[in-house]
């Protein structure tokens, strides 16, 4: 059990350090609420297993390829900057009291959310380095249904992490003044836009290095 949960553990502090999701999950409480920010981080998480099961199987190494990784980087760089961007004018539209999830779909949310994740080399390079060395330690020793409830434990600590955030973005939208809550929602838009103008970077690099 103790096992178990320091796999818990390693999920929530996976999911702490701030990066495109936390910000788009910071924003998407603030201007839509709880749900569609929780939505935010389930579709980063889903893009997360899919990493894991990749390298579960052996086949990560195709997606690090430089073409892959290219594709990646590029489509990474449309996805955030576009997001920060759209976070950073629609800040002006928020109010404490309003709510404007109808304009949003839940679907949209998710799809942020996995669109982020599943774009993101680094998440790849990341899940291969720690998810890797898991798999290398505890394959000689556990079979694999304990090696699959393990895995469950970093799920759970990611999903415990992703409702806290959803939980604080939706407690800043209720609490704090709308003045504030534009700030929050421009510098989630200037992070974002931080993050995709790094990806862009990097497939540039890629590309003409």
């Amino acid at each position: 059990m103790s096992i178990f949960v320091s796999y818990i553990v390693l999920g929530l502090s996976l999911s702490a350090p701030m990066g495109p999701i936390n910000a788009a999950q910071l924003d998407k409480g603030i201007r839509f609420g709880f749900l569609h920010a929780w939505l935010v981080g389930v579709g980063g998480m889903v893009a997360d297993g899919v990493f894991m099961v990749l390298i579960y199987f052996g086949i990560a190494q195709f997606v690090d390829t430089p073409l892959i990784k290219l594709f990646l980087w590029t489509f990474g760089f449309f996805v955030l900057t576009y997001t920060g961007i759209e976070s950073i004018l629609k800040s002006g539209s928020l109010t404490s009291s309003s709510s404007h999830g109808q304009y949003e779909t839940k679907r949209k949310a998710f799809r942020t959310g996995f669109f982020m994740a599943i774009s993101n080399p680094l998440s790849i390079l990341f899940w291969l380095g720690i998810y890797g060395s898991i798999l290398a330690q505890t394959s000689s020793s556990y079979e694999a249904g304990q090696i699959f409830i393990y895995s469950m434990g970093i799920f759970l600590g990611i999903t415990l992490w992703d409702l806290t955030m959803a939980g604080v973005a939706t407690g800043a939208r209720k609490l704090v003044s709308p003045r504030i809550l534009r700030m929050i929602s421009i510098i989630s838009g200037f992070i974002l836009m931080g993050f995709g103008i790094y990806f862009g970077v990097q497939a540039c690099r890629l590309l003409f290095g």
